[in-house]
């Protein structure tokens, strides 16, 4: 094992940040110039309080999967 990635020396190899910044530099000249781009935020949902716990189907659905006493959660046949 010759160490951890991140562990380099700045004289043999590159550091991380600059890898960062060449990264997000080359990203900025690879983006699209468009100049009807805005920094607006689009809100495409809404957020409505469902309820508290499970319906009467889930609980049934929940007690059915339980496994049976005694059986450790082994299938019983």
């Amino acid at each position: 094992f010759r160490g951890h990635f991140s562990t380099k020396s700045r004289r043999y190899s590159t550091t991380l940040g600059a890898l960062r910044d060449a990264r997000a530099e080359w990203r900025r000249a690879q983006a699209p110039t468009d100049e009807r781009q805005t920094d607006t935020t689009y809100v495409l949902a809404h957020w409505v309080f469902a309820g508290t716990g499970l319906s009467a189907a889930e609980a049934w659905l929940t007690a059915s999967l339980e496994p049976a006493l005694g059986t450790e959660g082994e299938p019983t046949r």
